[in-house]
């Protein structure tokens, strides 16, 4: 299981969970300490601005941000939960929950994805940038993206609250 949250929520949902294998999205220099139950071999630290177009001074998720989750979520053994967050727990975070989702079950629906997203968490709102960058290396030929524009944005926050996704219960569902 995935479980999102905030940075200011990481340590608690570290614990509560077990987690043994962490991501994190963040701005850099944006201090973060690891949880000392995750191995740092078992954290991945991607550093950039939660924005979806270039803008001066700041640093958009690129190519190389989405094929390291992508390289790190697929050589995850799953026998221990996985913990992902941002700094809000909104944006960069839940994205990489739905990419991680969509490449660990490659023949499951966006939209059965998106929605199961959309109900474990009213103010997920994905970073379309890093949705779209998935979308094409997974090949999913826009379907991700489509899915996500489908659950629209979601409802204001300063913080998301910290949710876990199922994705085998999602891709179980007719």
């Amino acid at each position: 299981m995935i479980t999102v949250c905030s940075l200011a929520r990481l340590s608690e949902t570290v614990e509560r969970t077990g987690a043994r294998r962490l991501v994190t999205l963040i701005s850099a220099g944006t201090e973060v300490r690891r949880p000392q139950s995750i191995a740092a071999d078992d954290h991945l630290f991607l550093a950039f601005n939660d924005i979806t177009a270039p803008a001066e001074g700041l640093t958009p998720p690129g190519e190389i941000h989405v094929r390291q989750l992508l390289d790190f979520v697929g050589s995850w053994d799953r026998a221990q939960p996985m913990v992902i967050h941002c700094f809000a727990g909104i944006s960069r975070s839940t994205a990489a929950a739905y990419i991680s989702a969509c490449a660990l079950s490659p023949h499951a629906s966006e939209v059965t994805l998106a929605k199961a997203l959309r109900t474990a968490s009213p103010s997920a709102t994905p970073n379309a940038r890093l949705v779209a960058l998935a979308d094409t290396l997974l090949g999913r030929e826009g379907r991700m993206t489509a899915a996500v524009k489908a659950i629209g944005r979601g409802a204001d926050a300063f913080e998301g609250t910290p949710f876990t996704l199922d994705i085998a219960a999602a891709t179980d569902r007719p």
